[in-house]
Formats: C-alpha cells, sequence, structure tokens
C-alpha cells in the first residue's frame, strides 16, 4: 500500500506491456494484460499517496486495520483486499472530476482484455491499438497529478505512446467538430427563414426544459447555436473542512457533467466528447435540494 512500491511497479507492468506490443499481434495478449495491471497500480498509487484505505475493500476489516496503522490487530499484510481497477478508477475520477478524458465506458475493453487474459487467456488483437490508447490516456493525467517525469515513465516507447494519444485525439476532434458543423445546420434550416422575434418565442418555448432525464440538470448555452442548452450530471456533495470537522454543505452541490443536449439545434454530446467542448463547463456548482444533501457517511463500494 505504499505510492512509491506501486508507481515503480505501475513503471515495470508498463515498460513489459509496450514491449510486448511492440512485437506484434501474438504478444497482444501480454500487452494488454501488463497495461491493464500497470494502470490499476497507478491509480492505487494516487490514491494510496492520499491514504492508503482508500486502495482497499471496505468489506474487508483487517485490509482496513492494515490501511489505518492498525496491523498489528490484523492477519498478514499479504493478505490484504484492494479494490480492482474500474473501482480504483471510479475512486480517482471522484477525486479528480474532468482530469480524466476517458469514460467508465472507455475503460471497459481495457479491464475486459485484462481479465480475459488472466482467467481465459482470450483477447481480440484487433483492438488491442484502441484498449492501449484507452489506458495511456487514463495514464497520463495520473502521472501529472504524482508528479511523474512522463519521458522517466515511457522511456524508449514515448514516441509511440504519443502517436497512439495524437491519433484517437485527432479522431474525437474530428467527431466533436462535426457534431458543432451538423448542429449549426439544422438551427439554420430550422430557424432560418424565421425573424429573430419569432424565433425567439419558439426557442423560449422548446429549450426551456431539460430533454436528459438522467440525473440532474442545469441550464447551458450551446456551443452550436447560442440557444439554452442543459448539462446533464450526477450532484456530488460538497464537503467543508473546518476546525478539523468535515461536513456536508446544506447550500451548494457539484454537479459532474456526463452529457449536454440542445432541443433547437439537437446537438448531443457524450461523456466523452466533452472535453472537446471548451464552451461547456467541467462543472457546474448548484443550489442543494432536499434529496442532494446526506448527513450519513458515503457508501463503500460494493
Amino acid at each position: 500500500m505504499d505510492t512509491e512500491q506501486l508507481k515503480g511497479s505501475s513503471h515495470r507492468w508498463m515498460n513489459a506491456a509496450l514491449a510486448a506490443f511492440v512485437e506484434g499481434p501474438a504478444s497482444h495478449d501480454f500487452a494488454v494484460h501488463h497495461a491493464g495491471v500497470a494502470t490499476e497500480h497507478l491509480l492505487k498509487a494516487y490514491l494510496a499517496g492520499m491514504h492508503p484505505a482508500l486502495i482497499v475493500d471496505g468489506r474487508h476489516f483487517d485490509s482496513l486495520l492494515h490501511a489505518t496503522g492498525l496491523g498489528s490487530h490484523a492477519g498478514p499484510l499479504t493478505k490484504v483486499k484492494t479494490i480492482g481497477l474500474v473501482d480504483a478508477y471510479l475512486r480517482v475520477v471522484k477525486l479528480l472530476p474532468r482530469k480524466i478524458p476517458i469514460s467508465k465506458e472507455d475503460l471497459e475493453p481495457l479491464a475486459d482484455a485484462r481479465n480475459g487474459v488472466a482467467h481465459s487467456a482470450i483477447h481480440d488483437s484487433a483492438k488491442s491499438a484502441a484498449v492501449f490508447t484507452a489506458c495511456l490516456r487514463l495514464v497520463d493525467p495520473v502521472l501529472e497529478e504524482l508528479k511523474v517525469d512522463p519521458n522517466s515513465y515511457w522511456g524508449p516507447y514515448l514516441a509511440l505512446h504519443d502517436k497512439l494519444v495524437d491519433e484517437q485525439v485527432r479522431q474525437e476532434r474530428v467527431a466533436a467538430e462535426a457534431l458543432l458543423v451538423k448542429a449549426r445546420s439544422l438551427f439554420k434550416e430550422r430557424f432560418g427563414h424565421i425573424s429573430p422575434k419569432e424565433r425567439d418565442v419558439v426557442l423560449a418555448a422548446i429549450t426551456s426544459k431539460p430533454m436528459i432525464t438522467m440525473g440532474r440538470e442545469a441550464p447551458v448555452e450551446c456551443p452550436a447555436c447560442g440557444s439554452q442548452g442543459w448539462m446533464a450530471g450526477e450532484v456530488e456533495a460538497i464537503h467543508v473542512h473546518k476546525n478539523g470537522q468535515v461536513t456536508i454543505d446544506t447550500k451548494e452541490v457539484f454537479l459532474s457533467p456526463h452529457g449536454f443536449h440542445c432541443a433547437a439545434c439537437d446537438l448531443e454530446v457524450g461523456t466523452k466528447l466533452l472535453v472537446h467542448f471548451s464552451d461547456l463547463p467541467a462543472g457546474i456548482f448548484l443550489d442543494a435540494e432536499t434529496h442532494d444533501v446526506v448527513d450519513d457517511d458515503p457508501p463503500v463500494d460494493e
């Protein structure tokens, strides 16, 4: 549960993963497996740096004892139970909102590939590049938070890393720009022939209510047509630290976005592309509602 040990382990596994990747498809099973382990260890290095308890399975009391410095009351350290890759990702995303450029859906192929190789020697080598790219893009911001020199971490594979990431980012930027062009064209087709006064009346009617029904929504100006769109996301309680005590702010919450929709031009942006729309906010502070305020401690991941 030591941060430096986890960072060093991540580095070694990632170098082994990249070495296997460049060998070609016959070695891609090793590549995705080792990349998954490297990513998990780096995420845990960040969490353990905040507190070792953040990487253990909260349902296992002996593990919690070790993580809180009470290991003398527990079984051997080798039997500590920690969280897996997906849970580690979810915890880091919560602590670093909008700094992680991949969604849980993007991560799942990496987790599936690692588990498929580990448990049944199964992996689709045709998906290796996509799986690897998701891994690299997840690792980069965590390295930055940990103040790890990327040149040292990626070593002789830095150029390969850059090429894989740049290609994926280029594809996403093209997709984002295509969404904007399509939305602007549709807006002009719908409203270009009516007067500004009439258009304002129509827009006020069709954009007054959110179209996305999951989670909470907040009004945001549409980057394509300038109308009122709606940003949907998950509400997170704001914890206030004062005089050594941690309490929950009952007046304000934070909306962590996962999607945007505009009824005027039909622009719809999912989690994966949000990062490429700089005009959309990375997060929004909202007035708390009754159901947003929780008095209990946050639940442990199951």
